[in-house]
C-alpha cells in the first residue's frame, strides 16, 4: 500500500539512541531513568506516569540539550537520510512524531531534511541562564494517546498515513487509522512485533521502503 504521509518516531528509529536515557547517563541518573523509559516503551506504565518524573530527575539544561542534539545526528540510523529523501522525491510528506524534546530533535530533522513545522515533539523550557524550568505540559505527546492525537490531525488533511517506530506509544497511531510499521532494527520490542501491522528487523531504514512506496 502507498501512503501520502509517513511519520517517524525519533529515538531508536531515526537515531540509535534513546535521548532521555542519554541525558540521564550524562547526569548520573541512568539506571533510574532507563527503568522508567523501558516500562513506558513496553507498555507497563502509562507515559504520563514517567514523563515528568524522568525530567525532574535529570533537569536538562540548554547545554545538555545541545549536546543531545549533536548525539542524535552522530548516531543517525543507517539509511535514514536516504529513505526520507526517496520518500520526499515521491511527493510524500514526512513527519517526525516523538515524545522526545523538540529542541534536541530539530537539528536532526534539519539534517534529515524534515521541515520544522513537520516535527511534533515536546518543548522544553529554560531560564534566561539556560537552566531547566520545565516542559510544555499541554503537549499531547507527554501523555498516553498523544501520537494518536497527532496522527488524527495529520490524517484530517493528508489521507493515508503510516507510522514507523519501535515503541508501544507508536502503536497508538492505529487508533487514528494509521498503519503502524514496527522498526526493530535498533530495539526489537515483543509487544510491537506482535501488534504492529508490519515489523522490520533490518538495522537499515531503507528496508521500510517496500512497505511505504
Amino acid at each position: 500500500m502507498s501512503y501520502e504521509t509517513i511519520c517517524f518516531d525519533c529515538d531508536s528509529t531515526l537515531s540509535r539512541v534513546e535521548g532521555i536515557d542519554e541525558l540521564a547517563r550524562r547526569s548520573g541518573r541512568f539506571e533510574q531513568v532507563a527503568q522508567l523509559t523501558n516500562a513506558a516503551m513496553n507498555g507497563e506504565l502509562a507515559l504520563e506516569e514517567v514523563y515528568e518524573n524522568r525530567l525532574s530527575l535529570i533537569k536538562p539544561d540548554k547545554a545538555a540539550i545541545d549536546w543531545l542534539a549533536q548525539l542524535y545526528i552522530d548516531e543517525v540510523v543507517a539509511g535514514a537520510r536516504e529513505t526520507i529523501v526517496q520518500l520526499q522525491q515521491q511527493h510524500k510528506q514526512v513527519h517526525i512524531i516523538s515524545g522526545g524534546l523538540r529542541q534536541a530533535i530539530l537539528p536532526l530533522a534539519e539534517f534529515l531534511g524534515v521541515p520544522p513545522q513537520q516535527v511534533h515533539a515536546v518543548d522544553i523550557e529554560f531560564s534566561e541562564q539556560g537552566e531547566y524550568r520545565g516542559f510544555d505540559k499541554t503537549s499531547p505527546l507527554a501523555y498516553s494517546g498523544g501520537k494518536a492525537e497527532i496522527c488524527r490531525r495529520i490524517i484530517a488533511g493528508n489521507g493515508s498515513v503510516a507510522m514507523v517506530g519501535d515503541g508501544k506509544t507508536d502503536l497508538e497511531a492505529k487508533q487514528a487509522g494509521a498503519t503502524v510499521i514496527g522498526f526493530g532494527g535498533i530495539v526489537a520490542r515483543e509487544a510491537v512485533r506482535e501488534q504492529a501491522d508490519y515489523f522490520v528487523v533490518e538495522p537499515n531504514l531503507s528496508a521500510l521502503l517496500s512497505y511505504l512506496t
